[in-house]
């Protein structure tokens, strides 16, 4: 039996470190790899040359701590939520359309479609908003699914919208808005393998687990993969799909091998470890949290060139989402008539 322990390579010397005031609560890199945008307590973002290292742009405007950022595809806009339920919208940088009450409590998490044409919102105050990013209206009217929701993520076609709630992980479908699937689960974060084959969620209190699930049926694959002690707020997976990064409230980024499901590198931290993504071209992970910085981390030699990319991932397709939004029950405002069946085992 292989020795899982023996295998994982421990990181503690960052490449690059880009500091803020205080908690780094998200982040998010551009398409073309040269920038990177951040979030923090202090309510500001920042706007950062990835090849240089410095700040191009402080953005102000938030009146509170900015807990969500997220960039759209085509790299033209920037969108940002905090605490008080303001949606801010940035087009280079500044304010695209200004602050909008988008939530009357915290914007836990949002997302851009995959052709950048709308963004999710969702909130503790228990909704799901679908904006459209050429008027910046809504959608319909907000579904309200009972539960606070702390994190929102479209499918790489946008046919689908995953949420986690307090209890449940939800499978949203475009044709009628119903939720198609409903996964018991006690998790916090979310990310999609780059073909739609997968799911994986992250863990929260009292399972600190990741789990897989196959979403064509919405079963879990295999046993949980276990190794974190704490909180996982927040998943990334690669552009090729084989790695997947997790950060914890532990001080650890873990990188798992998702063929295997083996933790193959990890990434120590002083403090609580808030966000992760990868860089484009898949060599860095980086990493915000308590510590007030964002920090960049080579991945090991040896696991790059063991990375092979996901025969599937070619070919999946990116539909327009702003197309499939449009059925008749949502253009009249039935929105929030959608509803939420549980998944039954076939």
């Amino acid at each position: 039996m292989v020795d899982i322990a023996q295998s994982i390579i421990s990181i503690t010397r960052a490449r690059r470190v880009f500091k803020h005031k205080d908690t780094v609560n998200g982040v998010a890199v551009f398409s073309s790899g040269r920038r990177m945008v951040t979030a923090s307590a202090d309510s500001t973002l920042c706007l950062w040359n990835l090849r240089a290292g410095g700040v191009l742009k402080e953005m102000e405007g938030h009146s509170e701590s900015v807990w969500a950022v997220a960039v759209s595809g085509n790299s033209k806009l920037i969108a940002s939520g905090d605490w008080n339920g303001q949606l801010i919208v940035w087009d280079g940088g500044g304010s695209l359309v200004g602050v909008i009450q988008a939530h009357s409590g915290p914007i836990r998490s949002l997302d851009f479609s995959p052709d950048s044409a709308v963004l999710a919102t969702v909130s503790s105050d228990k909704t799901i908003k679908l904006w459209r990013t050429d008027t910046w209206q809504i959608y319909g009217n907000p579904v309200n699914v009972g539960e606070e929701i702390y994190c929102v993520r479209f499918s790489p076609s946008g046919n689908l919208l995953a949420i986690v709630t307090e209890q449940y992980i939800q499978i949203w479908n475009r044709s009628g808005f119903e939720c198609i699937a409903k996964l018991t689960a006690d998790s916090y974060s979310l990310a999609w393998t780059p073909d739609g084959t997968r799911l994986l969620s992250g863990g929260c209190f009292p399972y600190f687990s990741i789990r897989q699930w196959d979403t064509s049926t919405w079963k879990q694959v295999g046993d949980p993969w276990s190794g974190h002690t704490d909180t996982i707020w927040d998943l990334a997976v690669n552009s090729t799909g084989t790695l997947l990064a997790s950060a914890s409230h532990d001080n650890y980024v873990r990188l798992w091998r998702i063929s295997d499901r083996r933790t193959v590198a990890e990434f120590s931290h002083s403090h609580a470890v808030s966000c992760v993504t990868f860089s484009v071209d898949g060599k860095y992970v980086l990493c915000g949290g308590r510590d007030n910085n964002v920090t960049e981390w080579d991945l090991p030699e040896d696991v790059l060139l063991e990375d092979r990319p996901n025969s599937q991932t070619s070919s999946v397709s990116f539909s327009s989402f702003a197309i499939l939004l449009l059925p008749s029950d949502l253009a009249e405002g039935n929105f929030a008539n959608a509803h939420c069946r549980e998944a039954r085992d076939e």
